[in-house]
């Protein structure tokens, strides 16, 4: 600032001016190419970038000075301006539809980025020796017509506010002459004006305090929208910013905190790049080590060629390579000879603007070596460092020893990019521009060719690396966040039960509806499979089968004995009674039935109804053979007045059916079984099935039987040993056994079971306990009739001693 502030107390007095000693006063300093024309193009690039950076201590006296020591080289890419510069003029000179008659040539001076050589750069080609010298030039006349700067701001602004100072450049006759053609002093308002081919800067668009400045680029709105897609669509969500600490890094570091808002980008840090950090890298080491953070593996950095961030990595080492940085075309990533391939930067992923390309170009690079331009020094530099060719020891002196079949294409992408760079893109459209302008001005009229189309930006299919603080939710989970932590680092747990999340990165589940259920994963809803116990399954098919099977023996049986109604067997059991059970047994079975199918009203009522009574009717019948069995042998005992009551137990069965019908009742009129459809008994499944409505009422009625079973069965063990030949008492006793083991087992097991294996249990036991009655009681009949008939005779029985 001090040597800023000097400069323009000089700038004060009057400007001197002198004859030049040397006219090509230009052509001896090392960091400048000319070439000359009938009009002139000054261009100011900056093609050297900083190798190695060190830290230099003096001692003076007692004090201690650090101050930065940089090493420059010049690399291949930023070569690439004076490529395109020297193709933007070839071509308008070989153009014979622009500027006719007319050559244009340049002056291309290289600079060093920093304040104090701007200023010193900027005194010295306006006194055009190599000396700086304020107010002061030996360019009594000048061609040049336009300046070229960038590719910062502070190089245009500060030689703008120069060349203001010294109203250059001017003619002081008012006129001069090409080639016949006069140009009048009105064209000297173009001559002061500057064109700049770095990135947009809303610093330079201030038309008051620059009046003369032209940006090249077109202002870009969308760059923090750009970035953060590319975040989004790698799911890159947790990224290190690295901005400059200026008012275009303050400006970008807001648009891009509100893109990454909206999508979800979690910043793990920022770090600021302040101007002190050019001349002070160790103390950018210190500040944060969140660069060097395992976590972030993604950096967003909006720095331009002034950022030392490059070198500042290279010197410490301490950059992991398996990064990426997202950056713009502005940063200097240009890496050393010796890192090569291996370069820590070579994940770099750059946006610049769009623009058409100029296919021509190409082939112009291939033609370029030192033999096509001798005078070039930079390119000399280049064909000596990249390409092997010795160089002269002279500083100046002209390269003559390389060989002319040399190429810049031999070198390696990294090096060296083929295709036009952004910047050279400007370049090339700045020269067009001067030239159309002039020539507007000459011929008035101009022939700008539109802008092409532009090419698709494809990435490769490479695998993508992972920066983010917590991984994505799959679908199925939700998001948990941390406590105490940045939106971007949760956790992930699953859904409840029933519960799914279709989306990655779910906040909350959603439940599926009571005719769905969720999948494995909880991916998404599946609808439930409508279940009952039908004829068409595999076990209503073979329970339906048992029942008419069982009816269809039953009714045999029942055959059997009216077939042989007069055999002693038959009446001396009752035949009544076993008609009775018999048919009763029938029933049992086919009540089952109405228990398979699809439940409606109808066949839940009748279920139970016909259920309780119809076995009420069997056991009560089973009751009353036993009954009558004791009653006839007691009633054979001398002194005993019972034998009217052998009349008496045909009463027990309307009396017990009886009973049992009135509890019937009773559950039909308090709570009588209904159709329940039951979506939560099991998984995957709507259950259809009968329900019983009162639970007292059922276990009343199954109480009640339960209670003839075991009235029944005493009396039959009772009676058990009573001596008689057709003494049924011990086939009683079995079949009650078996009926009341049926019923007790059913219990837990009914209770046990969902669903249609529930219904399946209950006609199981229906079945089982009708079986166990038909075979112990009727089997051993029907063996003697059909088997053995002279045992179930008179005759057979005339020889057989019976022992009390």
């Amino acid at each position: 600032m001090l040597i800023f502030v000097s400069v323009l107390l000089f700038l004060n007095f009057p400007v001197a001016s002198c004859e030049p000693i040397n006219p090509g006063c230009s052509l001896g300093m090392a960091d400048a190419i000319f070439q000359d024309g009938d009009v002139l193009v000054d261009c100011h690039f900056v093609l050297l970038t900083v190798s190695i950076a060190l830290q230099k201590i003096f001692h003076f006296l007692r004090f201690h000075l650090s101050f930065p020591m940089f090493i420059y080289r010049i690399h291949p890419n930023k070569y690439q301006y004076v490529i395109a510069l020297n193709f933007a003029i070839e071509e308008i000179n070989k153009n014979i539809h622009l500027l006719p008659n007319i050559s244009l040539g340049y002056d291309m001076y290289s600079i060093v980025q920093y304040q104090a050589t701007i200023l010193e750069h900027s005194i010295r080609f306006l006194t055009g020796l190599k000396e700086a010298i304020p107010n002061y030039t030996c360019r009594k006349e000048s061609k040049l017509i336009a300046v070229v700067t960038g590719t910062s701001w502070e190089f245009p602004s500060r030689i703008s506010t120069i060349l203001g100072l010294y109203k250059y450049p001017q003619n002081p006759l008012g006129l001069f002459e090409i080639y016949g053609i006069v140009f009048f002093t009105s064209l000297h308002i173009f001559f002061s004006h500057q064109l700049t081919f770095g990135p947009f800067d809303p610093m330079l668009s201030d038309h008051v305090k620059f009046p003369f400045i032209y940006q090249m680029a077109p202002e870009d709105t969308s760059l923090a929208l750009g970035m953060v897609s590319l975040m989004v669509h790698f799911s890159w969500t947790w990224v290190g910013l690295i901005i400059t600490e200026n008012e275009k890094g303050i400006k970008f570091l807001s648009d891009l905190k509100r893109e990454m808002k909206k999508n979800s980008v979690c910043a793990a840090f920022v770090q600021m790049l302040s101007l002190k950090y050019r001349y002070n890298w160790n103390d950018l080491l210190s500040t944060d080590p969140a660069i060097m953070g395992e976590m972030v593996k993604v950096f967003i950095v909006f720095a331009d060629i002034d950022s030392t961030l490059v070198v500042i990595f290279k010197a410490s080492g301490q950059v992991d390579p398996w990064r990426v940085w997202v950056t713009t075309s502005q940063w200097d990533i240009a890496s050393s000879v010796r890192h090569f391939i291996l370069d820590s930067f070579h994940g770099t992923l750059i946006f610049s603007q769009h623009h058409p390309e100029i296919s021509a170009f190409k082939d112009f690079i291939q033609t370029v070596n030192p033999s096509k331009y001798p005078d070039d020094i930079f390119l000399s530099h280049i064909w000596k460092m990249y390409l092997n060719c010795p160089f002269s020891r002279v500083y100046c002196k002209t390269l003559k020893t390389c060989s002319s079949n040399g190429s810049l294409a031999l070198l390696p992408w990294h090096r060296f990019d083929m295709d036009m760079s952004e910047e050279s893109y400007h370049i090339y459209n700045a020269v067009y521009a001067v030239a159309h302008s002039l020539h507007e001005m000459l011929q008035e009229h101009a022939d700008v060719q539109p802008v092409k189309s532009r090419k698709r930006l494809v990435f490769s299919p490479c695998r993508t690396p992972l920066s983010v603080c917590s991984t994505s939710c799959a679908p199925g989970l939700m998001k948990s966040p941390q406590e105490g932590k940045a939106s971007c680092c949760f956790d992930c747990h699953p859904c409840l039960e029933n519960e799914i999340s279709n989306e990655t990165d779910s906040i909350q589940c959603i439940k599926c509806p009571d005719d769905q259920y969720a999948n494995t994963e909880q991916t998404h809803c599946i609808p439930k499979a409508v279940t009952f116990l039908a004829y068409e399954d595999p076990l209503g098919m073979a329970l339906a089968c048992m029942a008419l099977c069982f009816s269809a023996l039953t009714a045999l049986v029942l055959g059997v004995f009216v077939k042989h109604h007069e055999t002693p067997i038959v009446k001396a059991n009752n035949r009544t009674l076993s008609y009775i059970l018999l048919i009763s047994l029938i029933l049992c079975f086919l009540c089952s039935l109405p228990f398979i199918g699809l439940p409606n009203m109808a066949t839940c009522i009748l279920q139970q109804m016909s259920f309780g009574v119809v076995f009420t009717i069997a056991v009560s019948t089973v009751l009353a053979k036993t009954v009558t069995v004791v009653l006839a042998f007691r009633s054979t005992v001398p002194g005993r007045r019972m034998r009217w009551i052998l009349v008496s137990p045909n009463l027990i069965i309307p009396i017990c059916t009886l009973i049992q019908m009135v509890l019937c009742a009773i559950w039909l009129g308090a709570s009588a079984p209904f159709v329940d459809i039951n979506a939560h008994n099991e998984r995957g499944h709507i259950t259809i099935m009968c329900n019983k409505g009162s639970a007292t009422a059922f276990y009343c009625v199954l109480g009640y039987l339960g209670f003839l079973a075991m009235g029944t069965l005493t009396v039959a063990f009772w009676a058990r040993n009573l001596p008689d030949i057709f003494n049924e008492a011990k086939f009683l006793t079995f079949s009650m056994l078996v009926f009341c083991s049926v019923w007790v087992t059913f219990l837990p097991v009914y209770h046990s079971t969902k669903g249609k294996v529930m219904v399946a249990v209950e006609v199981f036991s229906i079945l089982a306990s009708s079986a166990g009655l038909l075979g112990c009681i009727f089997v051993p009949k029907c063996y003697i009739i059909l088997i053995r008939p002279k045992n179930g005779s008179f005759k057979g029985l005339r020889g057989t001693r019976v022992c009390k």
